[in-house]
């Protein structure tokens, strides 16, 4: 997830990795970064900003957990409730830091795990920190990766920060082009690639591209699968030869697994390392570290690295409004008091002040054809139309306001007519 975000703009301060040969990964390509090879929890203990070079604001807190039930014994759980589980860790060094915002990745089934009660302690225990959150499950083949590879990924923004921006994070947006693996696999550079014993080209010998143990014989298929041959359902993840005009499945660590095969389309062997790292979109001079096994895993294991790159784009994307708050230009209006200023801007916004109904919105404000025009036209949903349009028009009611309130005060000053508000106008200046 790193090396996304890093394509996305960001600069790594610390990058903490439990595994020996992930780690010597990241400081083969990254000589740079502030890698350490150490376990989470003993950092949580010695404090990760022990671990930090300097004592900058922290912009994101990025990572990952195992799913891992909690305890709930019928009440609602806090932080120090989900001791012993590797998201206490997280949670720690996210109370400890305090970045602006926070990323944290996990497998599709944390959604509905316990029926949905891990997530929500999560998120509560986010909330208890002082983070507002949000969750969506992204499918990297959406992000310019060919790959069908489903995850959550939850963002939370410090509740200070959102207040500043006013406005709620909101996810990137789908390509409108989704890759095959014809698309990636050109030219792929020669490397160390794992093996299929004989019995196993035999069987998948008979599989066509894009099929599974459907194309089989029933003899050799009964005779592969053995008892789950009888058990029903899809299970096409059995002798499963992928097709060059299809996206590639979940890259896994370990390539040639009987229930979860991903044969090459054209060849009898799994795809090697740098054709599981193009899938994944690591980029060709990205060296993986250790044996071919640990090689495989590492990539499995990855976040695909044009998804975290997307993810990590929609973030520095919401921040740069924090930039925008900070350039907003402060008048000078010393000449007003501030209890005749404060008098004058309420008057002003009660009298003109656009208040929005949605329901009457949509129904009197806003022409049907106008709304389909632009839906067809921009490729947006009724929803953002509309949510555009709110926003416009509120923006030209306060553009209004203000309009009206300089009037004012360039009336006050051309009459000098102060006798009622009490106003100081300089004869010059």
């Amino acid at each position: 997830m790193a090396l996304g975000l890093e394509q996305a703009g960001f600069k790594t301060k610390l990058a903490v990795e439990i595994n020996k040969w992930a780690s010597k990964t990241l400081i083969k390509n990254r000589p740079n970064w502030n890698v350490v090879q150490k376990d989470i929890q003993q950092l949580t203990k010695e404090g990760i900003k022990n671990y930090l070079k300097d004592n900058e604001e922290i912009d994101l807190l990025s990572g990952g957990y195992p799913c891992q039930s909690f305890s709930y014994a019928g009440k609602k759980l806090g932080l120090e409730d989900t001791r012993g589980t590797l998201f206490y860790e997280f949670g720690e060094v996210l109370k400890e830091i305090q970045p602006k915002m926070f990323l944290a990745e996990n497998v599709k089934g944390l959604a509905s795990h316990d029926k949905g009660k891990t997530l929500q302690v999560m998120l509560d225990v986010f909330k208890e920190v002082g983070y507002a959150v949000t969750y969506k499950v992204l499918n990297s083949l959406d992000y310019g990766v060919a790959q069908k590879r489903q995850r959550i990924f939850i963002i939370g923004t410090r509740k200070d920060i959102k207040e500043k921006i006013g406005v709620d994070y909101t996810f990137p947006k789908p390509y409108k082009k989704q890759l095959v693996l014809k698309d990636i696999l050109k030219d792929v550079p020669h490397s160390p690639c794992a093996v299929y014993n004989d019995k196993k080209k035999e069987v998948l010998k008979y599989v066509k591209a894009g099929g599974c143990w459907r194309d089989l014989p029933d003899d050799i298929a009964r005779e592969y699968m053995k008892t789950t041959y009888f058990m029903g359902g899809g299970r096409t993840g059995i002798a499963r030869r992928l097709s060059w005009d299809e996206a590639g499945l979940t890259v896994l660590c370990t390539p040639a697994q009987k229930q979860t095969e991903r044969c090459h389309p054209d060849e009898l062997r799994p795809f090697s390392i740098r054709e599981n790292a193009r899938i994944q979109s690591f980029p060709d001079e990205w060296i993986f570290e250790g044996s071919m096994a640990e090689q495989y895993k590492q990539i499995g294991n990855a976040v695909p690295v044009n998804m975290a790159k997307e993810v990590g784009l929609s973030i520095i994307k919401y921040l740069d409004k924090l930039k925008e708050v900070k350039k907003m230009r402060k008048y000078n209006l010393s000449f007003i008091s501030d209890i005749n200023l404060f008098n004058h801007v309420k008057e002003t916004i009660e009298k003109y002040r656009f208040k929005i109904n949605l329901k009457e919105f949509n129904k009197n404000l806003i022409d049907p054809i106008k709304l389909t025009f632009d839906s067809k036209v921009y490729g947006k949903t009724i929803e953002e139309i509309i949510e555009s349009e709110s926003i416009r028009q509120m923006d030209k009611s306060n553009s209004n306001n203000i309009g009206y309130f300089q009037q004012n005060i360039f009336k006050y000053i051309y009459y000098k007519n102060t006798q009622e508000t009490n106003w100081s106008v300089p004869k010059q200046g």
